[in-house]
């Protein structure tokens, strides 16, 4: 009795196949990866290269002596995350508070332009609207932090109009005490706009026949809100918390650093110009690296605890998990 077997290539014929096929898809694909050659080389150039530069926080570096010579310290630089220096504490604190306050108004308040920009009827004036909101984007923090002096400053015309009704002043540039309030308003003004484009482009592949199906089962614009749009909005408004988080402790070193010195360090000091004062200023650069370090680690350990919670919810989140 004969029987008819599938026979499976010997596994040497399998790799020979692989390998045909990667030259293939190579030769086909070959201008694509030519293009993308200058993008991988600044990549590597300005993002993985000064990465090796993080041994610093283990060292006792010393300029003039360079980094083979600097003398090894361990984890002595780490010592600092004890709460040895009051100053750290001030700038960790500083910096958790300012970041709540730009993830719970600065993410959120985009949104709701993106929502109330949909809702214009005129295109022109959504057009219009929609110019004017992101323009700041495109300003410099010396820009940006000039017009709110000019603004809001004693000599302002905020404080001018005030004066001449006799209603007194508000004193809001170069008090510590709002100082956090003003920062995250500046960041609010400056990128709102921006970020509004993108919830608008997610809003436009929105099917518009769940609207008229919702409408047609009676839902109000309240009920289309909660039942439509917000669930079509889910997947970036996830994917853009994840990465926002990536970067939460990284609050704004220019804009800060420019009105430190008005406010006082107190007030203003936070993680990255800690590291600024205290590595560039005061030349103790290993405790400067190691805060530094463990500034990028807590990102990346925000980043993926969020990509395993968006999963967790049934969001793609930054990248798709494998088959079990």
């Amino acid at each position: 009795m004969t029987q008819t077997q599938t026979r499976r290539p010997p596994p040497a014929s399998a790799a020979a196949a692989r390998r045909a096929g990667r030259r293939q898809r190579l030769a086909r694909d070959r201008f694509l990866l030519l293009v993308a050659l200058p993008g991988v080389a600044l990549l590597l150039t300005f993002h993985y290269l000064p990465l090796l530069g993080n041994v610093i926080a283990f060292k006792d570096y010393q300029p003039y002596l360079g980094l083979a010579d600097s003398p090894w310290t361990g984890f002595a630089n780490f010592s600092i995350l004890t709460g040895a220096d009051p100053q750290f504490v001030t700038a960790l604190r500083n910096t958790l508070v300012v970041m709540l306050l730009q993830i719970g108004i600065v993410f959120t308040v985009p949104i709701g332009l993106a929502l109330l920009l949909d809702g214009m009827i005129s295109e022109r004036l959504k057009r219009l609207v929609q110019t004017v909101l992101y323009l700041p984007h495109f300003l410099s923090w010396v820009i940006v932090v000039s017009i709110f002096n000019e603004l809001l400053g004693g000599s302002g015309p905020l404080n001018t109009f005030l004066r001449r009704h006799d209603l007194g002043t508000i004193d809001v540039v170069g008090n510590a005490e709002v100082f956090k309030e003003l920062v995250t308003g500046q960041v609010l003004w400056k990128e709102a706009g921006w970020a509004m484009i993108l919830f608008l482009a997610a809003l436009s592949r929105i099917d518009q026949e769940l609207y008229e199906a919702a409408a047609v089962d009676g839902a109000g614009r309240v009920r289309q809100l909660w039942h439509v749009t917000l669930p079509g909005l889910r997947s970036v408004i996830v994917l853009l918390l994840i990465l926002r988080l990536g970067d939460a402790l990284t609050v704004g070193f220019e804009q800060i650093l420019l009105q430190q010195q008005a406010v006082g360090v107190d007030a203003s000091e936070v993680l990255d110009t800690y590291v600024y004062n205290h590595g560039v200023v005061m030349g103790s650069w290993g405790v400067s690296a190691a805060v530094g370090l463990v500034k990028g680690l807590v990102g990346v350990v925000l980043v993926l605890g969020a990509n395993r919670l968006a999963h967790a919810f049934g969001e793609p989140g930054l990248y798709q998990r494998g088959p079990a």
